[in-house]
């Protein structure tokens, strides 16, 4: 087995030394060509960087989604009612939906499972029914956001769902639920 020989990086050139200020203005305007007595500007040493001009929330926060980018709402309104519904009889834990809600909502459907959760008791094994979907519409009145009719079945009931759909950050969250 032979090893690689040892490779050896020429020495770096030394860069000259900094020019003084008016060194470089002077340089600069007989390389343009420019009179002497005209100034040619403001030279800025460093770089000037305005950080007031909007919050850490805008910039870092969540991003508004063009439609475009979205993908079809109607087809994820119908699996997002049929999970928050899940989530409201407690048939699915509510950090399962944390992030396709806003947190408005999700605090109303982590409450409501709990109170489910309390009222099946320990050691009981609850009925399950399976809330099936059975027709979806969608409206979509401005440009990344959509506004959702979902008619869902659970067990002998017939429930409307209601939802309010934003883009953001690439994903459709629920910004409001209303269950009828």
């Amino acid at each position: 087995m032979s090893r690689p020989g040892l490779h050896v990086a020429p020495t770096p050139r030394p860069l000259p030394p900094a020019l003084p200020l008016g060194e470089a203005v002077r340089r600069g305007r007989a390389a343009a060509g420019a009179p002497a007595g005209r100034v040619l500007g403001y030279v800025q040493d460093a770089l000037a960087v305005d950080f007031s001009c909007a919050s850490d929330e805008q910039v870092f926060g969540p991003q508004r989604t063009a439609r475009g980018d979205l993908p079809d709402p109607a087809a994820w309104a119908a699996r997002m009612a049929q999970a928050l519904l899940e989530v409201m009889t407690g048939a699915r834990p509510a950090p399962q939906v944390l992030r396709w809600t806003t947190p408005e909502v999700y605090a109303v459907l982590a409450r409501r499972g709990a109170r489910v959760a309390r009222r099946a008791g320990v050691g009981r094994a609850p009925g399950r029914q399976r809330v099936l979907v059975r027709r979806v519409r969608v409206c979509e009145p401005a440009d990344g956001v959509a506004e959702a009719a979902v008619v869902v079945e659970h067990g002998r009931r017939v429930r409307a769902v209601a939802l309010r759909l934003v883009g953001q950050d690439g994903k459709w969250r629920v910004s409001a639920l209303q269950v009828g």
